[in-house]
């Protein structure tokens, strides 16, 4: 049950948003009692904890399986960056703004994993790019592993990037050519063309 309860408040909250959605619809949704809901997770807060950290394990395990193809390195961040789309459904609600505004401390948990677990993936990354000769060997990769998640946690600032002129999706793409552009080589740019093609 508790999986349940978890799968549907996160597809709740993705399409409405952590603040909007309460314990009432979650529990009519499940066609639950809110007694039931309360017999796994005190209260609100803590079922968005469990949501986010539920939600934050399936992604690490999808981008986990990626990485172990052993993909080109271009072609690895387009992968992730389409099966991270899937899981969040495009982010109709800007679930992170909604979550930093309302749940501070669930938020900045959170960001710290993913700047982890982000920051791993990433260096691996540029490693391979640089040693393959798609990246600019000359690169800083400490350096760029860091803008890279700086700017990804920015795109999701709605006050900067409303969604009403930018799909979260559209936003992570224009990002992704632009991080590519500024690091890679002629080689880079090519696989990068190519990968632009397939959209």
């Amino acid at each position: 049950m508790r999986e349940k309860i978890l799968e549907k408040s996160n597809e709740l909250f993705l399409n409405l948003g952590f603040k909007s959605v309460t314990m009432d619809e979650i529990s009519g949704a499940l066609g639950v009692s809110k007694k039931t809901l309360y017999k796994y997770f005190n209260n609100k807060t803590s079922l968005i904890d469990a949501v986010t950290e539920h939600m934050f394990n399936i992604i690490c395990k999808s981008i986990d399986t990626i990485c172990d193809q052993r993909l080109k390195p271009i072609d690895e961040l387009f992968h992730i960056k389409r099966i991270v789309m899937e899981h969040l459904k495009d982010e109709k609600s800007s679930p992170l703004y909604q979550l930093q505004k309302y749940y501070p401390v669930i938020y900045s948990s959170l960001k710290q994993k993913q700047f982890l677990v982000m920051q791993e993936t990433i260096q691996n990354n540029l490693k391979r790019g640089v040693q393959t000769g798609v990246y600019r060997p000359s690169i800083d990769i400490d350096f760029i592993s860091r803008i890279y998640f700086s700017g990804m946690i920015s795109i999701k600032d709605q006050q900067i990037f409303p969604l009403k002129k930018y799909a979260m999706n559209t936003l992570t793409s224009y990002y992704l050519e632009y991080h590519l552009r500024g690091i890679s080589t002629e080689k880079g740019i090519q696989e990068l063309e190519n990968q632009l093609k397939l959209k």
